[in-house]
């Protein structure tokens, strides 16, 4: 069976769809193609096709233009099942629906919530926007054969409207980032311990914080950033902070690079900002920490708050409060023992439930069920 995946705006080897959902599906028999718009080429990966229709600048290009070569390909294509990861593809997926094909939507994010936390816009038009992305995804996926939604909170959402939804959850692939915790919390003579955050870096996703945090660390401790600053602005702002003399800028890493910072790190940081549409979410970096036997630090959400101290793997804090990151920090270093068997429950909590092999099983249910 033929399955060609669309995406207009994530790189090719995004972990969600490359990784996981495509190198799934093709280990599963299926032949899949992935349609992507980087301008890097075409290429053959484990198994996936890749096919690049070419990059264009600008945001309204991607909207606009690239969607339209992006369903031109995948016309091209002739699949049996499209799956689509943008909401700028739902268009394209409605015209693949009236040529008579299979549409699955992968609602990576609560697209109407979102909306609403885009604070640069006043209320009423943030309010607005967020109603009528509810109303046109409403009236388009409700035509789609399947939605897969990022998270539980996702899939109630679109269960409101449409009768096959199944949560597909970012959950770590068991082996991929696993890690020795004992070895790991054992510092070499001279060298600084650190923690570690990994993802882009965003005002929201906590970076002043962070850095101000760094000021307050009473122990020698060093943070290791693996990601790329969303705005240049941000990133000269933080540079000019005391705590920036204590922190490790490594940029985009791919996922060996990704591994080598968890593998000399003693605790990862995922400390977002009380918005609304992380309020819910499942963060993929937080389970990735646990799967490499690093204990968290993460906002104190109550969702968040279930997961860390149901697991007993990490410290939950208030994200806006540098002195209350930097305490967690200061407790982490000061505290070996207890910050292995954090380490430890965390890599057991994903074995046992948090991990990429239970969440394939439901993909690979949602497509046996599309086939038939």
């Amino acid at each position: 069976m033929k399955v060609v995946h669309l995406t207009s705006a994530h790189p090719r080897f995004d972990t969600r769809i490359f990784h996981k959902q495509c190198r799934s599906l093709a280990a599963a028999g299926y032949s899949v193609t992935l349609v992507v718009a980087d301008g890097e080429g075409d290429e053959e990966r484990d198994g996936v096709s890749i096919v690049d229709v070419g990059k264009l600048s600008g945001r309204l290009n991607r909207v606009v233009k690239t969607t339209q070569r992006v369903h031109e390909q995948a016309r091209q294509l002739d699949a049996d099942i499209y799956h689509l990861h943008d909401p700028e593809l739902m268009p394209v997926g409605r015209r693949l629906k009236r040529q008579g094909k299979c549409v699955v939507y992968d609602a990576h994010e609560d697209l109407p919530r979102q909306m609403l936390a885009k604070h640069y816009l006043n209320k009423f038009t943030r309010r607005v926007l967020s109603r009528g992305v509810e109303t046109y995804q409403r009236r388009v996926c409700r035509h789609f054969d399947a939605v897969v939604a990022a998270t539980p909170y996702i899939r109630d959402r679109f269960e409101e409207f449409h009768p096959q939804v199944v949560d597909v959850n970012n959950f770590p692939m068991q082996g991929e980032l696993d890690g020795a915790p004992d070895a790991r919390l054992t510092v070499s003579v001279g060298e600084a311990p650190a923690v570690c955050y990994v993802g882009g870096i965003a005002e929201v996703r906590g970076i002043r914080e962070l850095v101000r945090a760094m000021e307050k660390v009473g122990q020698e401790c060093r943070l290791q950033l693996a990601g790329d600053f969303k705005q240049l602005s941000l990133e000269q702002e933080v540079m000019t902070y005391a705590g920036w003399a204590r922190v490790e800028a490594h940029g985009y890493l791919d996922r060996a690079g990704v591994r080598r910072v968890m593998a000399g790190s003693i605790a990862g940081l995922v400390t977002l900002h009380p918005i609304i549409n992380y309020l819910d979410a499942l963060p993929v970096k937080m389970f990735e920490y646990m799967s490499a036997g690093l204990p968290v630090i993460a906002s104190d959400f109550p969702l968040w708050r279930e997961i860390v101290e149901g697991s007993d793997c990490g410290i939950c804090v208030d994200p806006l409060d540098p002195e209350a990151i930097a305490e967690a920090i200061d407790f982490i270093v000061t505290h070996p023992e207890r910050a292995r068997e954090m380490g430890r429950n965390g890599q057991r909590a994903v074995v046992e439930r948090y991990n990429w092999q239970q969440e394939e099983r439901k993909l690979l249910d949602t497509y046996r069920t599309l086939s038939r």
